[in-house]
């Protein structure tokens, strides 16, 4: 074999073997395709399609009730230093007067500059 083969993506582990068209990790487990590239994620988009990235500041678009509270998240209320993250609500964020949770996307608006 003359190329080295990418560590893997999850550990880092460079112990990386090949299986038909598949890599393997044997300290993990792990199984990804030789041509996906490691650490692509999709990219997350504001309401308006403004690409959102973590540290960036949001503001809300419309009220949202907060699940198991009776504490509303006004519109236009202002969140600094958003994080991204997989799943559902893909914003973890911490909301003033509220405190840490999870925000959908499609509800935020990228604040410029």
């Amino acid at each position: 074999m003359t190329d080295t083969l990418p560590p893997c993506p999850e550990c880092a582990s460079i112990y990386v073997y090949e299986v038909d068209a598949l890599l393997n990790c044997p300290e993990c487990g792990h199984e990804w395709k030789a041509d996906e590239r490691a650490g692509t994620a999709p990219e997350v988009r504001d309401s308006v399609g403004n690409v959102l990235v973590d540290g960036d500041t949001v503001t809300v678009i419309k009220d949202l009730k907060v699940k198991g509270s009776s504490t509303v998240v006004k519109v236009g209320t202002k969140v600094r230093g958003i994080r991204l993250v997989d799943g559902d609500h893909d914003i973890d964020c911490k909301v003033p007067g509220i405190g840490q949770m999870g925000l959908k996307s499609q509800f935020v608006k990228k604040v410029s500059g």
